[in-house]
């Protein structure tokens, strides 16, 4: 894939991430207003993170980092890449179909080790009750993950990254049919809204499951459900991608560590959901971009014994990674205010909730750029089949979070969960960066990287000056109804503008490869 193609696939499934996050704000924006910070908000978020936990373990976690590499190797090689893709899907449907009964059964031991500060009270019987109809998710969205994995290693980007799109659209649906009568947000309604919010989850995964399905069956890997075996290449399958297991395993429970010390602060546990919806949309419209199309190229590159492509492909994933969230983490850090309060800041969602959720927001846009690397620094670990050491890295990750989130929150209270998630990133790149020197060639930074990236970052702090005087002088704007989004919206584009005009007069990037990088997207 020559650079020009890489960065049009970062753009493919960067803009439909793009268009699922921002239809993720609506959803969000509803479910604040209608559910605020309440006792059912917080027990559908418990409910809906809990497949979303071990979604990330078994499919993109683990599954697929290890099931990535070799299928695309096989498709490179020419040799039976079909049957083994065939074997893996009907693998992890037979394993995950047990591990879902089990799930159900033991739900509310699940909610427990998510969220014991819940037990006891109205958030953990409803908790469970939702857990139980929500679970089922698990299994259709890791089948479409390694559906999603097919496509991706065969260079097909446009239906895996549609399909998180679909959730957004059946999760707004639910939303707006549970609420036609149009009362006022109550009590009531909010129970409508969660009931109808936790049936919409496993209706999301099957939708999203049939689209990465047919897109596959088109290109030419009709994968069907028949009686499982275990074969020589699923065993090495199963061993590649055991320390990746351990290794998601590990990050999953940095997540339960920050959840379990946000649920003994009431609203903690939305408050921090809420910021993390902000700060995900540039993760995920670039660090997951860059994770899902850097990975098979380096897959391929390194078969064909390509180091210097590889090289390329690591610093470009680096270079337009970087150039596009250093400066959304300085507006999360200056801004926070203005952005959580016009996202979220009505119905039940109040000027307390705003305050609380900005100043997660700053915390974790300190370390979005941490976020990013990880995704651009860890294919060059799984493209080499090495998912030992990742492992390694996520258990000092783990004592780390767990150090600073329970030692910090009798300090500093829910937002130690925010730290400690920050800090730890930080901690993981190094530790990966590290690790990547001892592999030389692909692993290297080149010339070019070097010498934009302290322009990137002088283009971003001079933005970030512009941001804090703009907001100040718009400040009265915010707080009138109707002219509100609109401030903001200029405050963004402000920003954008000045981003880029700096950039280009610095000489951190040049706007004709955005735009040509875009066209070869469409």
């Amino acid at each position: 894939m020559k650079p020009i193609r890489l960065m049009a696939g970062f753009f493919t499934v960067g803009i439909w991430t793009l268009l699922s996050r921002v239809l993720g704000f609506v959803r969000d924006i509803l479910i604040a207003a209608y559910l605020g910070t309440g006792p059912v908000a917080e027990a559908f978020l418990v409910a809906f993170s809990l497949p979303n936990l071990f979604r990330r373990f078994f499919a993109e976690g683990a599954f697929n980092m290890a099931f990535v590499p070799m299928f695309s190797k096989k498709v490179e090689a020419g040799t039976d890449a079909q049957r083994f893709a065939q074997d893996a899907f009907v693998g992890l449907a037979f394993v995950l179909t047990l591990f879902t009964v089990v799930g159900i059964i033991f739900m509310p031991v699940l909610v427990t080790m998510m969220a014991s500060g819940f037990y006891g009270d109205q958030r953990f019987d409803l908790a469970v009750e939702y857990g139980r109809i929500a679970f089922p998710y698990i299994l259709f969205i890791s089948l479409a993950a390694l559906l999603s994995g097919v496509l991706n290693a065969t260079g097909r980007f446009v239906a895996a990254a549609a399909a998180p799109v679909l959730l957004n659209v059946v999760f707004i649906l639910a939303i707006v049919l549970s609420t036609l009568t149009g009362r006022a947000p109550t009590d009531t309604v909010a129970m409508q809204v969660g009931d109808s919010l936790a049936l919409a989850v496993p209706l999301a995964g099957i939708v999203q499951m049939a689209l990465v399905w047919w897109a596959a069956a088109l290109a030419g890997y009709p994968l069907r459900l028949r009686r499982p075996k275990l074969t020589p290449e699923l065993k090495r399958l199963a061993i590649i991608a055991a320390p990746a297991a351990l290794a998601g395993g590990v990050v999953q429970i940095n997540l339960l560590v920050g959840r379990q010390v946000a649920s003994f602060f009431d609203g903690a546990v939305a408050w921090l959901n809420y910021a993390d919806r902000l700060y995900q949309l540039p993760l995920g419209v670039v660090g997951i971009a860059v994770g899902v199309v850097l990975l098979p190229d380096l897959s391929r590159r390194l078969r064909a014994g390509d180091e210097a492509g590889g090289k390329d492909a690591f610093n470009r994933a680096c270079e337009i990674s970087l150039a596009l969230t250093i400066p959304a983490a300085i507006a999360l850090m200056v801004i926070p205010l203005p952005l959580v309060s016009v996202l979220y800041e009505r119905g039940a969602f109040t000027s307390d909730d705003t305050a609380a959720t900005a100043i997660a927001v700053a915390i974790y846009g300190l370390g979005l750029p941490a976020f990013v690397l990880q995704k651009a620094l860890q294919p060059l670990f799984f493209a080499r089949e090495d998912t030992k050491r990742p492992f390694y890295y996520a258990l000092v990750a783990l004592v780390l979070n767990a150090a600073l989130a329970i030692g910090l929150s009798p300090v500093i209270g829910f937002t130690a969960a925010a730290v400690g998630t920050t800090l730890t990133g930080w901690a993981t790149v190094i530790l990966l960066w590290r690790g990547s020197r001892q592999m030389g060639g692909a692993a290297q930074f080149d010339d070019r990287f070097r010498r934009r990236i302290w322009r990137i970052i002088l283009a971003a702090l001079g933005m970030g000056v512009i941001l804090v005087m703009t907001s100040t002088i718009m400040t009265p704007f915010f707080g009138i109804a109707r002219l509100r989004y609109v401030a903001l919206a200029l405050l963004v584009l402000i920003g954008i503008v000045a981003y880029f005009g700096l950039g280009q007069i610095l000489g951190a990037f040049k706007l004709d490869e955005f735009r040509r990088a875009m066209r070869r997207s469409g």
